[in-house]
């Protein structure tokens, strides 16, 4: 590729007025099982921005609500469960994924994305962490209380739980790269709320196990985190191809944290892409310097798109990081 490729984390819908044209009422979920539908959605960014790949539609609550954990996506709150996660006695609700059963219509989604795009699709899972999240706090968070009280008093049905969730990640990520993803996202969204020690103790065994599973698939797989500037040698040691980095970080300085080895994916923040083009162009260029040139990058927000995003700078956005990149490796 003669520039440094860039895609947006949340591009399908959010700020995109076709999507709120063609969104139907009410929870995601119920939207993932109309494939149709569904692979719209997930075309619509790449044919307005023209970006360099397309993230599956879908959330990493899928995979759980399938299994009958009984999980919604509200609209305006994010995941819902009916009765948290709270004692072991609640590992015997979250049976094995299976993916031709559980959810079909992904990877008919898949199927129909792999056979239409021109770029790479990226499936993608929720890490263990953050949907264990969700499943002990019932809905989101600020603080992770229940979360790390269940990860201190009870460390065997923590381990236990991570464990059933890496599980269920490795299935529906096979399931997808099997159906066409080219390459893999993990989410662990919400893993900067603990300190290193902490994520390494309790997190890291589990994340790990799902790359190690994933490393056989032939896809990168990247590891993405909020506020993980701390933890980003650990997103490398885990065994991640790509590491994700939020706008924190300046990416020279993330580099020196990961190492060599991974690519490293960001780290625009997404606020300043609501401020305008000037903002955004400014910022944007000292992304590309910081990131040294190299062909070690994937140009990307340090988070997603804002709803309040003019779709106007993200496809000028685009554009600038194809020029800017093309003209350096001349």
């Amino acid at each position: 590729m003669p520039w440094t490729p860039v895609w947006y984390m949340r591009q399908a819908g959010r700020s995109l007025p076709e999507y709120r044209a063609l969104r139907r009422e009410g929870s995601i979920l119920e939207v993932l099982r109309h494939p149709e539908l569904a692979a719209e959605i997930t075309l619509q960014p790449v044919r307005r921005y023209g970006v360099d790949a397309a993230i599956l539609y879908s959330d990493i609550v899928a995979p759980v609500a399938a299994v009958g954990f009984g999980v919604d996506v509200t609209p305006g709150v994010g995941p819902v469960v009916e009765r948290p996660f709270s004692s072991r006695g609640d590992l015997a609700r979250l049976r094995d994924l299976e993916p031709d059963l559980d959810l079909p219509w992904v990877a008919e989604t898949v199927r129909i994305l792999a056979g239409e795009l021109d770029v790479p699709l990226i499936g993608f899972a929720g890490a263990p962490f953050t949907v264990a999240s969700y499943l002990v706090e019932g809905r989101p968070s600020r603080d992770y209380l229940r979360t790390k009280a269940l990860m201190l008093t009870d460390p065997a049905t923590w381990h236990a739980l991570l464990d059933r969730l890496a599980s269920i990640a490795v299935a529906s990520l096979r399931a997808q790269v099997a159906a066409g993803a080219s390459a893999v996202q993990i989410f662990d969204s919400w893993a900067g709320t603990l300190d290193p020690d902490t994520y390494r103790r309790f997190v890291l065994p589990a994340t790990r196990r799902i790359l190690t599973e994933m490393a056989g698939s032939g896809v990168p797989r990247i590891l993405f985190g909020v506020g993980t500037g701390e933890l980003l040698a650990d997103f490398a040691d885990a065994g991640a191809d790509v590491v994700g980095v939020d706008w924190r970080v300046p990416l020279d300085v993330a580099r020196r944290r990961v190492g060599p080895g991974p690519a490293l994916q960001g780290n625009l923040d997404p606020a300043v892409c609501v401020a305008g083009w000037g903002p955004t162009a400014e910022r944007a260029r000292a992304v590309l310097a910081q990131a040294g040139g190299t062909s070690g990058h994937v140009f990307n927000l340090g988070h997603g798109v804002l709803p309040e995003t003019d779709p106007a700078v993200l496809e000028r956005l685009v554009e600038l990081v194809h020029e800017e990149t093309s003209r350096g490796r001349r």
